[in-house]
């Protein structure tokens, strides 16, 4: 037969027939777009694409406002593959909605819908524009009457002469883009002149541009311009609608004297952050619009002469957008097809549905074919496919024929399918030889045609057929049962007790039929083991099970299977792996006072082994190492779940962890707790290093260390000097306010030179003040006479250069500097006096207790940390520079750790090291060492007369230190092991 579509008189005829399995119905993958093209375009060409995706290939037919496009040789129509080319479009004969259907032998489907525009824009009028007039200090406008246009247009302003564009002047100056009208908040003398409309139009291939004629606007004068209030003249509509996902603006402003500000708000809601800078300006934008979004909105123009507002509100609506798309389907004759699309727009969405591109429900004889929904609002239309097919056949075995060959296992189940190809269902039903079979203890036939046999003995053995019938015909397919020895377990694994870090194996042996391969699994915990992994802690051998260098998270029920392809047997055990206890959880700081605070903590696991105690970690906000916190109680014993932690430091952040242990070791530490302040307290340390003296004449300074954050216990830290002559009753006190002071400068024309001083001082913030130092004599200045400046050291420098470079000073020492200028004939007067303290020197002992460790062909080498006196210099760290033997060169590495890793040269050559400490005041002195691979000799060279060898015994923790006299002498030295 021939089944005539009306909609555009397509023909499918009866020898088309859509093969199941190898054909396809068509499939868009390029679809015709709406544009706009630019009217009287002289030779123009427009595309509108139309691709599809199909078996066999689609044929292609247009629509154009509901009729056929027709394709002739001297039409102005071409259909290039499937896209439709327009040669010369024009306004009337072409403009309207295009449609593209793809079409073969399975179904028709229709594109969306796109529309062709046609673009304009006509010329201003010719006739001359009348001239303005407006006051100083009002407000005004000039419009602009666009001519004739499509689509929206886009403004500016010309001001005299192109390209001089009226620019907004501190919003003085507005342009709507929605009247092209050019608004002026107040005028000015300086306004006057020729304005121009600029309008401009935008399309999809072109762009253009007219202006009108010119308006002269005139602005009489004011010696004293009339101040006004706001007045809003550009108003946005009471009712905006927008479309979700686009951008929307809203246009606002207002003459007044002074020029009135703008500022936007939400009636009803927060403004989104999204609108930017446009809430403080005459154009609101408003991008990715949302839901969210709709509602109320004002705008406020103001000024110091008044306010006014304008409100309207925003309501977003929503092309249609698809929530479930139905998908292809292929269903058996007579049966039920149920397809859902589910779409959401505003407003409310119309669904429709279409088959092969016609309304559904035109007489059809058969139901397969190509099927869409359609969902549309008035901004949109979508589109939805899928392809149904109808599915008619006698049962068929050939594609799905019953098994030939089941084996089972004696004792087991098994089951046999049958699964012929057949629309409509058929009538499915079991034969052994003729013995019809139906539902008993150790036999099931379910209404899918499954065959279940239970508890399979050698009787079972045989053919069994499987027959199939519907009202097109009948087919059978035969397959043979074969009954084997059942798989069985002989040795079972047994359960297990060790500790972290030891092996054990668990042992799987299965007897099984001959005729068929037995494989071995194991699981953990149901989780199938991966035992092809290389370094991995499982290795299997047969069925054994070993488990190497157990840990934690080996602890578990495993499973050994033994499997045929008929059958499996299972057995399981406990292995409990004993270990440190997991971490504690749950840590919280609870009381926190000056220096103590209470710790509490939730248990973790014990991992099988009872915690014997915990111990507490903490570090401080200058301390990145953890360290061990003293407790109260000192030993927290296991069955604890919380302590007090003492002897802290007031004001200072802490956090804490806990440790658990058992006789196995110790665990993972807790997550740190929250970091905590304890409270402040007054200073219970005074400032050390109190000295000072020099300056300039009738001065004493004062100079200390300042101190540390961490005996700072508080805020609003500072200190207090006391100061008297010797030998006099009272004191003088001053605060100094800051916390990073280190001196402090007293000047009093009435000081002798060097005039001794008593002088202590303590630390105080905002709890109180702490104890008071030693008391130091500081002496005021001496008086500079002409011998001391004439003895001063002098350094010149050449030409204009403003700075020099002292050398040859003496550390921790209080030096006077004064710069004077010099030519041929002679210095010039000194400038102001000042001082400089030099840096404290390093440490004057190297790095000691060195040990070293050779691994391979590396060397690690470790030395105890260089603690300062009071009068030298902070260590920072310490440089270790090493050279290979036959090197020149040192190489340096700064470390800030006390070991450092090193190579060691090949062939039994010898590194030698220096290690020396450095800070501020420069490098320490050094420790140097020299280290051989396999010797078992170093030398280390502490002294200038003193050589100490230390001989290394191999396979051993023994040394022997030799002291040496170092003198030009040769010594051998031979090992024996007895």
């Amino acid at each position: 037969y021939c089944n005539v579509v009306p909609l555009s008189l397509f023909i499918l005829c009866s020898g088309e027939v859509c093969v199941s399995g190898h054909d396809s119905g068509p499939v868009f993958e390029e679809q015709p777009s709406s544009l706009i093209y630019p009217e009287g375009l002289p030779e123009g060409k427009v595309t509108l694409n139309c691709q599809a995706r199909a078996s066999p290939a689609a044929s292609y037919r247009w629509r154009v406002n509901g009729s056929d496009v027709v394709i002739r040789e001297d039409s102005h129509y071409t259909l290039v593959a499937g896209n439709l080319v327009i040669s010369n479009p024009q306004h009337g004969r072409d403009s309207g909605s295009y449609q593209c259907f793809a079409i073969n032998r399975c179904g028709t489907i229709v594109s969306r819908a796109a529309n062709l525009k046609f673009g304009y824009l006509r010329d201003f009028p010719s006739e001359s524009r009348s001239p303005q007039t407006a006051y100083e200090g009002a407000g005004t406008f000039l419009a602009c009457q666009a001519p004739a246009h499509y689509p929206a247009l886009s403004y500016r302003w010309i001001l005299n002469e192109f390209p001089s564009f009226v620019q907004p002047d501190g919003g003085r100056w507005f342009v709507s883009q929605v009247t092209g009208n050019l608004y002026l908040a107040n005028a000015r003398a300086n306004d006057t002149g020729s304005y121009f409309c600029l309008t401009t139009i935008n399309m999809d291939i072109s762009t253009k541009s007219t202006f009108s004629k010119a308006i002269q606007l005139t602005v009489q004068p004011d010696a004293n311009p009339r101040k006004s209030a706001p007045n809003i003249r550009v108003r946005f509509p009471s009712e905006t609608y927008a479309l979700a996902g686009h951008t929307t603006q809203l246009e606002c402003f207002a003459y007044g004297n002074p020029t009135p500000k703008l500022r936007w708000r939400k009636v009803d809601g927060v403004l989104p952050s999204k609108v930017g800078a446009s809430a403080d300006g005459p154009i609101l934008t408003i991008p990715d619009l949302s839901f969210d979004d709709e509602g109320m909105y004002e705008c406020e123009a103001y000024s110091s002469e008044g306010r006014d507002t304008h409100q309207g509100r925003v309501s977003v609506q929503a092309q249609p957008e698809w929530l479930q798309v139905m998908s292809d389907s292929e269903v058996e004759i007579s049966s039920e097809l149920h397809w859902s699309c589910v779409a959401a727009g505003k407003p409310r969405l119309i669904i429709r549905w279409l088959r092969n591109g016609m309304p559904l429900g035109t007489q059809v004889s058969h139901d397969s074919g190509m099927y869409q929904c359609v969902a549309e609002n008035k901004h949109g239309t979508i589109y939805s496919n899928a392809e149904l097919r109808v599915q008619v056949q006698a049962p068929d075995f050939r594609l799905n024929p019953v098994r030939k060959l089941v084996p089972a296992a004696r004792g087991g189940q098994v089951k046999m399918e049958c699964k012929p190809r057949a629309a409509p269902k058929p009538t499915l039903f079991w034969s052994r030889g003729t013995e019809l079979l139906t539902n008993s203890s150790r036999v099931t036939v379910t209404p899918d045609g499954v065959l279940w046999i239970y508890n399979i003995s050698r009787a079972d053995e045989g053919k069994y057929t499987c027959f199939a019938e519907n009202y097109l015909g009948k087919a059978n397919s035969t397959g043979h049962l074969s009954v084997r020895d059942a798989t069985k377990i002989k040795l079972a694994p047994s359960n297990a007790d060790i500790n972290q870090g030891e092996n054990v194996t668990l042992q799987c042996h299965a007897s099984h039929d001959p005729t068929m391969d037995l494989t071995f699994t194991w699981s953990l915990n149901g989780v199938l083991l991966d035992l092809e992994e290389p370094n991995g802690h499982y290795h299997q051998t047969i069925g054994d099970l070993a488990i190497v260098n157990a840990q934690l998270s080996q602890a578990g029920i495993y499973t050994c299977s033994a499997q045929t392809v008929v059958d499996s047997a299972v057995a399981s055990a406990r292995l409990v792996v004993r270990g440190p206890p997991g971490p504690p959880g749950g840590l919280v700081v609870k009381s926190v006072n000056e220096t103590a605070v209470e710790l509490r903590w939730s248990r973790g696991y014990d991992n099988h082994s009872p915690i014997g105690k915990y111990v507490i970690m903490g570090r401080s906000e200058h301390s990145h190492d953890w360290k061990r916190m003293r407790t109260d109680p000192v030993n927290i014993e296991g069955n604890a779940e919380s302590a007090r932690v003492i002897d802290l430091r007031p004001w200072m952040d802490y956090e804490f962890q806990v440790i658990a242990s058992n006789i196995l070791g110790s665990g993972e530490p807790s997550m740190p707790s929250q970091s905590i302040r304890t409270k402040q307290s007054a200073p219970t340390v005074a400032p050390s290093g109190l000295g000072g003296g020099g300056g300039d004449r009738n001065e004493l300074i004062i100079t200390w260390t300042p101190m540390a954050r961490e005996y700072q216990n508080g805020d609003g830290f500072g200190y207090i000097l006391w100061f008297r002559k010797l030998e006099t009753p009272s004191w003088t006190v001053v605060r100094v306010p800051n916390a990073e002071s280190s001196r402090y400068v007293y000047s009093n024309q009435s000081l002798s030179p060097y005039c001794p001083f008593e002088v202590k001082i303590k630390a105080y913030n905002s709890k109180g003040e702490g104890p008071f130092s030693q008391i130091a004599v500081v002496h005021s200045a001496e008086e500079v006479t002409s011998t001391q400046e004439a003895a001063a050291d002098r350094v010149r420098t050449a030409g204009l250069e403003n700075t020099a470079r002292v050398s040859g000073l003496r550390p921790n020492t209080l030096y006077h500097v004064t710069v004077l200028a010099y030519n041929s004939a002679g210095t010039g007067p000194p400038s102001p006096r000042t001082t400089v303290i030099t840096k404290k020197p390093p440490p004057n002992r190297p790095p000691g207790n060195v040990s070293w460790k050779t691994d391979g062909s590396w060397v690690t080498v470790r030395w105890d940390h260089v603690k300062s006196m009071d009068n030298e210099s902070t260590v920072q760290g310490y440089k270790v520079l090493y050279k290979h033997e036959g090197q020149s060169a040192l190489k340096v590495l700064d470390k800030g750790k006390t070991s450092v890793n090193l190579p060691l040269p090949k062939d039994n050559g010898y590194v030698v090291l220096e290690i020396r400490s450095w800070g501020e005041g420069g490098d320490g002195a050094a420790h140097e060492i020299i280290v051989s691979r396999d010797s078992g000799i170093s030398v280390v060279m502490t002294r200038k007369n003193r050589v100490n060898v230390i001989i290394h015994f191999p396979f051993s923790c023994v040394s022997l230190i030799v002291s040496l006299i170092d003198t030009p002498l040769s010594y051998s030295f031979i090992l024996f092991a007895t």
